[in-house]
């Protein structure tokens, strides 16, 4: 099993159907809410708000770490904003296509695959979310649809997985399931 995949099993196997709505509401108390494709959230966030700890890493609250994964990195995927797409991410981090076996590392390499990416694909769009957050551990479960629209008129329209690990409010580590080929490559 994956890095990922293990540290968030034992919140996958506490979680009950009500506890999982719970977790995947637009805001704490709120009743659980499906995201419709349809949905705007195109707008981007300058900055998530961080928490300070006892310790040395800021740590994004339940609201900040789905604003990072949806009002700042897809957003700025989803309109080819190459350097705040990888901003997102630590000097160091890993962004792994578990499902093809493709790994890149540090931001030149996560970089090079976004420019590959962007260049190929017409129109990129990411929505339809469902998040399960642990804030504790700085970690985010999103399932979403993925839709890319090519210049020779094909459509690819996935369902994928994305598991986060957050540190001091980048993504550290990003590990992606997907349903169809993997055009991060």
């Amino acid at each position: 099993a994956s890095a990922a995949a293990s540290a968030m099993a034992p919140v996958l196997q506490t979680m009950t159907v009500s506890s999982f709505r719970d977790r995947v509401s637009n805001l704490p108390g709120e009743p659980y809410k499906p995201h419709s494709i349809l949905q705007t959230r195109r707008r981007p966030l300058e900055s998530a708000p961080l928490r300070q700890t006892d310790g040395a890493a800021r740590m994004l609250d339940r609201k900040a770490l789905i604003a990072l994964v949806e009002d700042r990195y897809f957003f700025n995927v989803d309109n080819k904003n190459i350097e705040p797409a990888v901003a997102c991410f630590a000097e160091d981090a890993e962004l792994r296509v578990q499902s093809a076996h493709v790994s890149h590392t540090g931001h030149g390499q996560i970089r090079r695959m976004f420019e590959d990416f962007m260049a190929a694909t017409k129109t990129i769009y990411h929505g339809d979310f469902s998040h399960v957050v642990d804030v504790d551990n700085q970690w985010i479960a999103s399932q979403f649809v993925a839709r890319n629209d090519y210049d020779d008129g094909r459509r690819v329209e996935m369902r994928n997985c994305n598991f986060f690990q957050v540190e001091d409010g980048r993504f550290k580590r990003v590990t992606i399931y997907m349903t169809d080929e993997n055009p991060l490559v």
